[in-house]
């Protein structure tokens, strides 16, 4: 089974290279064509020189993009992915979009013969790489059924929540609450700090304790060695994330004012330019 990965991101080149690590053949499209020839030579994958080929060469395509206008943008035109649809194909989108973008989308794909599933994820790359992500669905069950040996190469669960757009209003959910729960952390820790006490030893305690989640084990490096640890997910894409959530709120009439807090907060701290490093920057900008 040939897998497409669309988007050669973060995420995206993790999941082409944990595909590659399981032997599935795998051909790569990114706008930025020098990102997906890094993917290529790094794990051995092919790649294509439109998002259409990359589509029309595959039975299952996952697709890693930034944001709704990346996406919609990279399913539009002569050379995009729905141009590329045929009978059969599945394409899995794990892009954090607003669920109405989806299910627009869905019956663009449907109508070419193939299917439209959300498929956002729970975790960075390195749960990526360990095969550890959590998988949020939404669409049809038996489109699930034929990607489903490829999602498993990615994750250590995968839900299916009901139809097209449930996946991506779950991804919301989850992220809120990583948001807020990023948010903590770097405000505790800093409390511990400036009460006098190590970051190090702070940290450990933390993270033996009931807060000590999956994401508060993962960051560890991120908040103890911020400088020496790559960026895994940016604060500018927590703001969007913290945009997309708002809207939904909105239109869902759920009130959330830890949320409008952790957004504000957010803003702040990108609009004192931090937007391009990780998100546990928030703990650099509240020490400043």
């Amino acid at each position: 089974m040939t897998v497409a990965v669309i988007g050669a991101g973060r995420m995206g080149a993790a999941m082409a290279g944990r595909f590659r690590a399981a032997d599935l053949p795998v051909v790569v499209y990114n706008r930025s064509p020098d990102k997906a020839m890094a993917v290529a030579e790094r794990h051995g994958a092919a790649v294509a020189a439109t998002a259409r080929d990359a589509v029309a060469q595959a039975e299952v395509v996952v697709v890693s993009l930034a944001d709704d206008a990346a996406l919609q943008a990279a399913y539009a035109g002569d050379d995009g992915l729905l141009a590329g649809v045929h009978q059969g194909v599945v394409l899995c989108d794990t892009s954090t979009v607003a669920p109405a973008t989806i299910r627009e989308l869905a019956p663009e794909v449907g109508s070419r013969g193939g299917s439209l599933l959300d498929t956002p994820v729970s975790g960075s790359v390195p749960l990526v790489e360990r095969g550890e992500l959590a998988i949020m669905v939404g669409g049809d069950a038996a489109a699930l059924e034929v990607a489903r040996p490829v999602l498993d190469h990615l994750a250590k669960a995968i839900f299916h929540l009901g139809e097209v757009g449930a996946g991506a209003t779950m991804k919301l959910v989850v992220n809120a609450v990583i948001a807020a729960l990023n948010v903590t952390v770097s405000e505790a820790l800093v409390l511990a700090e400036r009460a006098g006490l190590d970051r190090e030893a702070s940290y450990d305690v933390l993270a033996a304790g009931a807060v000590g989640a999956p994401y508060v084990q993962y960051k560890r490096d991120a908040f103890l060695r911020p400088d020496e640890t790559p960026v895994t997910f940016s604060l500018d894409l927590i703001a969007k994330d913290q945009r997309l959530i708002n809207a939904l709120a909105e239109s869902v009439g759920a009130s959330m004012p830890q949320a409008q807090a952790t957004r504000e907060l957010v803003a702040a701290a990108v609009a004192a330019g931090l937007g391009d490093r990780d998100m546990t920057v928030v703990a650099e900008y509240l020490r400043r």
